[in-house]
């Protein structure tokens, strides 16, 4: 058999094991009454948070009160 053959089929059986974790997961859960609880091998990573400067920041809260002060000078002018 060459690599490549092997590599596929490598594959094929991890994505076939995942599921039947899963689906072990699911029963176990069933079983205790809970949700399936997450996956402690799993190779999902949280989602990395974007930092953002503070020019920017400054930038978005001027056109916010910009935006809050149109706002109210708009009710004042509809209550009158």
């Amino acid at each position: 058999m060459d690599q490549m053959t092997l590599q596929m089929a490598l594959a094929g059986y991890e994505i076939e094991r995942n599921k039947i974790e899963e689906k072990m997961r699911e029963i176990r859960a069933q079983l205790k009454g809970k949700s399936a609880p997450a996956a402690a091998g799993s190779k999902e990573k949280a989602p990395v948070k974007r930092k953002m400067s503070a020019v920017a920041r400054a930038r978005i809260a001027a056109a916010q009160k910009k935006r809050w002060a149109e706002f109210h000078k708009r009710a004042a002018e509809n209550t009158k």
